[in-house]
C-alpha cells in the first residue's frame, strides 16, 4: 500500500514510519513545514510544505495514498502555547488537508484525536457514544476537529476514521516533546526532586509503540464497522501509583506531594475496538516508565539547556524603537519642512520675484507625492495654520476670515493635495498587489518545481526498481516456469530449491499431507529445514495450523525456534490441504506482508506446475501401474527411483531402495500388495527390469530403515538393501 503520513517530527510518527516500512508498504511524508530540518526516519518521498500550501492536492496526487494518517492532536507542528491562535491555525490546517484528500476520492483517512475531548471525570470507562465535554479552547478544538471529519465522511461519502488515543506517552528527545503526564512527572522529579500530584486522579497510559500497533491494524484492515474508535491500553493507574513507579526508578530520592485539588477519573473504553479487532500485545508499564526515567536522567542536557533570559525594559524598548521611529518619522519630517516653508514664506512675502510662488502648495504636493493622503492632509492643515498666521499679522482676523480668497485657496490646497495623495496611494497599492502576485506566482512556481523534481525522483526510483527488481512477478514466473521442464516425479524436489532462491533462504522444506493426521517430509534443502522431522502431526501445530487452515501465510513473529519463520499451505480439490511449504531461515526485516504476498504467488505457481504433473500422471495411470493395484510398472518405477536418487545427491531428500523376496523366491503381485500395505503411504513398491519387486523408502536414511525391515521380516519377507550403483 501507499501510505501518506502527515505531521511534525515525533516519536509517534517515526515509529509509524518504521512499522509501515517493515511491513513492506511505501511511505511518503508531509512534514507541515517548508523549512523542516527535524529528524525523521527514512521514507520513500518527503514533502516539506506547510498545511496552508496551495499545492496540497498535487502532493496527494503525487503520493497517491491508499491510507492517509494525520497526527492531528499529536502533531508537533502545533505548540498550543497560545491556544486561541493555534486553534485557528489547527482548524484551517485540518480543513485544507481534508479538502485535498476529498479531491483525490481515494483511500482511507485516519485522524488521531485525544482524550482531551473530555474535560471532566467519569465514574465509568468512557465509550465512543459519550458526548464530548469541556469548556477549554483545547477541548472544543479537538471536539470540533472530530465533527469536521465526521461531516466530511457523511457529506462526501469518504472512508474517514477517527481514533482517540488515551493519554499517549513516549520517550521524549526535547523539552518541547514533553506533553504527557508521565514525562512531566519525570521532568519535575529530575528538576526539583519532587512530584506533585492530584489525589486519586485515575487514568490509562498508552505507549506510542502500542498505539502504532492499534493504528496499523485499522490502516491495513479491509473493512471496519465503525468510524470512531477509542484506543486505550486498558491499564488503569492512579497518579499516586505512577509517581511511585517513577520514584522507584529515580537515582535520587523523590518526594511525592499531594495537592488538594479535586480528583477525577478519565479512562477511555476500548471494548468497541476489542470486539472487532482484538487487542495486540500491550507493553509492561513499569518497564517502559523505567526506560523513560533512565533516558531522561542520562540526557538531562536535552531538557535543561540554558534558555534565553527575560529581556530588560531597555532591551524591550530598543526592540520597539525601530517600529516607533518608522511611525513618527514622517510627522517629524513634515513639521521640520513646514517650519522651513513658513520661514521662507515670511522672508519672501515682500519680494516681487516670489509673490506668485505658492510655497505652501508645493510643500503639500511634495508630501502628497512622497507619503500619500495621510501626510497630504497633515501638511495641508499645517499650511492653513501658517497661512492664517501670516495673513493675520498683516490684516485683521475678521478680514481674513471673511475673505473669499482665503477659502478658495484652502479648497485648492486640499483638493490638489488629496487628489495627488490618493493617486500616490492607489499606485502604491497596485504595485504592492503586483509584487504580492509576483511573490505568490514565484512561490507557486517553486512549489511546482519541487513537486516535479519529487515526481521525477519517484519516477526514476520506480523505473530503477522495475528494471532491477529481483522479486517482480515477471522474474518469479520466469523461475517457477522452469519447473515445467522437469518430469512429474521431480517437480516437488526442485520446487524447494526454487522457493529458496526466490525468498533468499537456504532452509526450505516441503511436506505432503498424506492423511487427516500426518504430513510427510518430501524434500528439504538443508538439515535445519528438517527440524520437524520426517512426519509431523500437522493439526497439532497450534497457531501455525490455524493460520494455514484459513489459507493465510503463517509468520513466526515470536521467533520460536521450533517453528518455521514463514509457512504457507497449498490446497487441492475439495479444500483439502495438499502441501505445506516451510521457510526456516529468514531475516526479521524480511518477515513482512510483502514477503508473505510473494510466498502466496510462488505457491500458486507451484500448484499450477503440480497440477500439470498430476494430470500427466493421471493420463498415464493405465501404463504406470500393474492392473488392479498400486504397484508401479518397470518404466514408471525406474523413473521414480532415478528422480529420488538425483534429488538425494543434491541433498534434497534421503531415500533407500530394498529388494524384497519371500522364501528367497520372487514375489508375486499378491505378495507385493501385502508388502505395500505394511509400508508408509509415501513409500513405493514396483518392479525393476530383472522382474523382481523392490520398495523405495522415501525420506529414510539407511539407519532409519530398520523399523520397516523388521515389520516385513515378521511376516516372512526377506529384505536386502541395494547399493547406489545398482539402483538405476
Amino acid at each position: 500500500m501507499n501510505i501518506l503520513l502527515i505531521g511534525g517530527s515525533s516519536s509517534l510518527i517515526n515509529n509509524l514510519i518504521i512499522k509501515f516500512n517493515k511491513e513492506g508498504h511505501r511511505v511518503s511524508l508531509l512534514t507541515g513545514s517548508k523549512y523542516s530540518r527535524q529528524p525523521y526516519q527514512k521514507v520513500f518521498e518527503r514533502y516539506d510544505f506547510p498545511y496552508d500550501s496551495t499545492c496540497l492536492d498535487e502532493i496527494f496526487d503525487s503520493a497517491d495514498p491508499d491510507v492517509t494518517i494525520f497526527l492531528g492532536a499529536y502533531d508537533s507542528n502545533f505548540k498550543w502555547i497560545t491556544e486561541e491562535a493555534e486553534a485557528v491555525r489547527f482548524s484551517s490546517s485540518l480543513m485544507n488537508i481534508l479538502m485535498a484528500y476529498a479531491m483525490t476520492k481515494k483511500g482511507r483517512f485516519i485522524y488521531l484525536s485525544c482524550d482531551d475531548v473530555y474535560g471532566r471525570g467519569y465514574e465509568y470507562d468512557i465509550p465512543e457514544t459519550e458526548p464530548t465535554s469541556g469548556s477549554r479552547i483545547l477541548n472544543m478544538v479537538h471536539a470540533q476537529a472530530e465533527e469536521m471529519c465526521m461531516s466530511f465522511r457523511k457529506n462526501r461519502g469518504l472512508d474517514i476514521l477517527t481514533l482517540r488515543l488515551d493519554n499517549l506517552f513516549g520517550i521524549p528527545n526535547s523539552k518541547m516533546e514533553i506533553r504527557d503526564i508521565c514525562c512531566s512527572m519525570c521532568l519535575e522529579a529530575i528538576d526539583k526532586g519532587t512530584i506533585t500530584i492530584s489525589d486519586n486522579n485515575v487514568f490509562s497510559l498508552l505507549y506510542d509503540t502500542d498505539a502504532v500497533e492499534f493504528i496499523y491494524q485499522l490502516a491495513s484492515c479491509h473493512d471496519h464497522k465503525e468510524n470512531l474508535y477509542n484506543i486505550s491500553s486498558g491499564v488503569v493507574v492512579t497518579a499516586q501509583e505512577l509517581a511511585e513507579i517513577i520514584s522507584d526508578h529515580m537515582e535520587q530520592h523523590v518526594d511525592i506531594v499531594v495537592r488538594g485539588s479535586q480528583s477525577q477519573r478519565r479512562v477511555l473504553s476500548r471494548k468497541l475496538y476489542e470486539s472487532e479487532f482484538g487487542i495486540p500485545y500491550v507493553c509492561d508499564l513499569p518497564n517502559v516508565v523505567g526506560k523513560i526515567v533512565e533516558h531522561m536522567n542520562r540526557n538531562k542536557y536535552l531538557f535543561f539547556s540554558t534558555e534565553e533570559q527575560d529581556k530588560t525594559v531597555y532591551e524591550r524598548a530598543k526592540d520597539k524603537a525601530g517600529w516607533f521611529f518608522k511611525l513618527i518619522f514622517p510627522f517629524v519630517e513634515n513639521l521640520i519642512v513646514f517650519a522651513v516653508v513658513f520661514i521662507l514664506t515670511f522672508i519672501t512675502k515682500d519680494s516681487s520675484y516670489f509673490k506668485d510662488l505658492d510655497l505652501y502648495l508645493l510643500y503639500v504636493l511634495l508630501f502628497a507625492i512622497v507619503y500619500g493622503q495621510q501626510q497630504a492632509l497633515f501638511s495641508g492643515a499645517l499650511s492653513v495654520v501658517g497661512f492664517c498666521v501670516a495673513q493675520i499679522s498683516a490684516k485683521s482676523v475678521s478680514e481674513v476670515m471673511l475673505s473669499a480668497n482665503t477659502y478658495i485657496w484652502i479648497a485648492e490646497l486640499f483638493i490638489v493635495g488629496l487628489a495627488v495623495g490618493y493617486m500616490r496611494d492607489y499606485i502604491s497599492k497596485l504595485k504592492l498587489e503586483q509584487e504580492n502576485e509576483k511573490d505568490f506566482l514565484t512561490l507557486e512556481l517553486s512549489d511546482i518545481k519541487d513537486i516535479n523534481n519529487s515526481n521525477m525522483r519517484v519516477k526514476d526510483a520506480l523505473q530503477t526498481e522495475i528494471i532491477n527488481q529481483n522479486d517482480s512477478i515477471g522474474k518469479i514466473y520466469n523461475i517457477t516456469s522452469t519447473l515445467d521442464q522437469y518430469s512429474p516425479e521431480e517437480v516437488l524436489f526442485y520446487a524447494a530449491e526454487m522457493v529458496g532462491e526466490l525468498v533468499k533462504s537456504n532452509d526450505v522444506s516441503i511436506y505432503t499431507v498424506s492423511n487427516e493426521t500426518y504430513a510427510r517430509l518430501f524434500s528439504a534443502t538443508s538439515e535445519p529445514a528438517r527440524t520437524l522431522g520426517n512426519s509431523v502431526r500437522y493439526k497439532e501445530l497450534g497457531e501455525m495450523y490455524q493460520v494455514l487452515s484459513e489459507r493465510n501465510v503463517y509468520i513466526n513473529r515470536r521467533l520460536d525456534e521450533d517453528y518455521p519463520m514463514m509457512a504457507h499451505a497449498i490446497f487441492g480439490d475439495g479444500d483439502r490441504m495438499q502441501l505445506i511449504i516451510m521457510i526456516w531461515s529468514l531475516p526479521w526485516e524480511r518477515m513482512t506482508l510483502g514477503q508473505a504476498n510473494q510466498l502466496v504467488v510462488i505457491s500458486a505457481l507451484i500448484q499450477n506446475a503440480l497440477l500439470r504433473a498430476n494430470r500427466y500422471l493421471d493420463a498415464l495411470e493405465g501404463e504406470r501401474y500393474i492392473e488392479g493395484s498400486t504397484l508401479l510398472e518397470v518404466d514408471a518405477f525406474v523413473a521414480l527411483i532415478n528422480a529420488f536418487m538425483e534429488a538425494a545427491k543434491k541433498g534434497l531428500t534421503h531415500c533407500m531402495v530394498i529388494k524384497i523376496q519371500k522364501n528367497k523366491m520372487k514375489l508375486t503381485p499378491e505378495d507385493a500388495k501385502v508388502v505395500i500395505g505394511k509400508l508408509r503411504q509415501t513409500d513405493y513398491v514396483g518392479r525393476l527390469p530383472d522382474g523382481e519387486f523392490y520398495a523405495l523408502l522415501t525420506n529414510t536414511r539407511r539407519e532409519e530403515a530398520d523399523v520397516a525391515l523388521q515389520r516385513l521380516s515378521e511376516i516372512g519377507f526377506q529384505c536386502q538393501s541395494v547399493e547406489d550403483n545398482e539402483e538405476s
